[in-house]
């Protein structure tokens, strides 16, 4: 007896570190997409070699970015906010990127995706483009989903104004 009780609580322990370490999802996903963009008064070229770099969005969102992996291209890893996120680049071209951000452990996972873009307008004028991607399904109602895509769209529009600033300087 006392080894099938201690059996099924090791199964137990066993079972709910396995949840824990498991990421959440929606049964049934919100996804949501926040599309950005400014006018900038420089060729895109030169847009995005102030404000293109993977970890320029330390000067224009006001975190800390360090490279953890990889050398620049598709795969690598960029922390943000002293390890708070991770940012995995997906997807590049010479004037744009794409990244996600991977489950966390017991955490809800949102799906989120980011694009960067900068495309050329005239010969000199361009437009940054910031496209976010994710699931809102885990807010309560349709009021905090409003207020969470409002909340993003403030900070990700103040970081637009700073990248136009640093490229018309």
């Amino acid at each position: 007896m006392r080894n099938l009780v201690t059996a099924t609580l090791l199964a137990f322990a066993a079972a709910t570190a396995v949840m824990a370490a498991t990421p959440v999802m929606a049964a049934t996903p919100d996804y949501r997409t926040i599309d950005m963009q400014i006018d900038v008064d420089r060729p895109a070229a030169e847009v995005w070699a102030r404000v293109g770099d993977y970890c320029a969005i330390s000067q224009w969102l006001n975190l800390d970015c360090k490279i953890v992996a990889g050398s620049g291209g598709i795969g690598t890893i960029r922390s943000l906010a002293n390890g708070r996120a991770l940012e995995i680049l997906v997807g590049k071209t010479a004037l744009s990127y794409g990244y996600t951000q991977p489950p966390k452990a017991g955490a809800f996972y949102n799906l989120y995706h980011g694009f960067m873009e900068v495309k050329p307008v005239t010969r000199s004028t361009s437009r940054i483009l910031y496209t976010l991607f994710y699931d809102v399904s885990d807010k309560p109602d349709e009021a905090a989903k409003q207020a969470d895509m409002a909340q993003r769209r403030s900070r990700f529009e103040a970081a637009l104004k700073k990248m136009k600033q640093m490229a018309e300087q």
